[in-house]
């Protein structure tokens, strides 16, 4: 069975074969192969989608589909998986920061997986030492030397080819890599909650694909309230009802006490990515359906009124 690492760097070798068709870049920094999907390039849809794939270990289906919001026009990004522990969780979660010097990047895909240091790791599979590593970075520079060597220092000495694709969510394709965290954002907070979430089995997630701007800071907070107040998410489990019924209300955003602000207005507020209430980055509205039971359990709801004023400034 291939790696999650080894399934990615198979849709990142798509992306450098067609670098003019989908208008990214290709380049080697310190040993590793650069893949830049929109920070000095355009970049385009497909190659947002396959940023998606990479960080997802290519363990789930995204597409672009109509936005299920009537208030919200546009394309949504849809996301589907039978594997979403890996998939979200040991790969797709941006839990690793880059940072060398004034480089700054969030880092995610399955070289967490390689890396492996993080607390979530002692709870669900996906640790391992592969051949190759596949990270993505939200990031418009590019990682130099000593970005590469930093990363490289903290894999297994298995990995012997690093591939980073990188992106900033003010392009075509980073926008689309980071609302393609619906389903993640669930994990992650229930995860937080304590609750197993191996007892998850699949997952859906749906969020609006918000309008491009070149404003890095409006970019970052139109696709978190995409998320936050426009993602809808399905989450297939065997659990008992009662555990549902007790830890569904703290998962959707509304559990948050920074709830019902802009992104934006909430990184204005506190001056702090970090300062901001962690329980806010979850879906809008979450759907449990217990294969246990055959019941079905919804929590919170979308807020199209703020995704308008994000998005289009009404």
């Amino acid at each position: 069975m291939p790696t999650l690492n080894e399934l990615a760097n198979r849709v990142a070798d798509e992306l450098a074969a067609h670098p003019e068709e989908l208008r990214v870049a290709v380049s080697r920094v310190g040993g590793a192969r650069v893949i830049d999907c929109g920070g000095a390039v355009t970049g385009s849809l497909r190659a947002g989608l396959l940023m998606a794939r990479a960080c997802l270990a290519d363990l789930a289906d995204v597409t672009v589909v109509p936005s299920p919001l009537a208030d919200i026009p546009g394309p949504a990004i849809q996301v589907h998986t039978d594997d979403p522990v890996r998939a979200c969780l040991a790969s797709q979660y941006a839990g690793w920061q880059v940072s060398v010097g004034k480089f700054f990047g969030m880092g995610s895909g399955p070289m967490r997986a390689a890396y492996a240091k993080e607390e979530v790791f002692h709870h669900i599979p996906g640790k391992e030492e592969p051949a190759c590593a596949v990270g993505v970075i939200e990031t418009r520079k590019h990682p130099t030397e000593e970005v590469v060597t930093s990363i490289v220092n903290k894999l297994p000495r298995s990995v012997e080819k690093l591939t980073l694709l990188v992106a900033p969510a003010s392009s075509i394709a980073g926008n689309i890599q980071v609302v393609a965290r619906s389903v993640e954002t669930a994990l992650h907070k229930l995860h937080e909650l304590k609750f197993d979430v191996n007892q998850v089995v699949s997952g859906y997630g749906i969020a609006p694909l918000p309008p491009v701007t070149p404003d890095e800071l409006a970019a970052i907070g139109r696709t978190n309230d995409a998320i936050l107040y426009g993602s809808r998410v399905t989450l297939w489990v065997r659990a008992d009802d009662e555990l549902i019924e007790a830890v569904g209300p703290k998962v959707p955003s509304s559990s948050s006490k920074d709830h019902g602000a802009l992104f934006a207005e909430l990184f204005a507020r506190y001056g702090d990515f970090y300062k901001i209430d962690p329980l806010l980055f979850s879906p809008a509205e979450v759907t449990f359906v217990n294969l246990k039971s055959g019941k079905c359990h919804t929590f919170g709801k979308v807020e199209p009124g703020l995704l308008r004023k994000s998005f289009f400034g009404e």
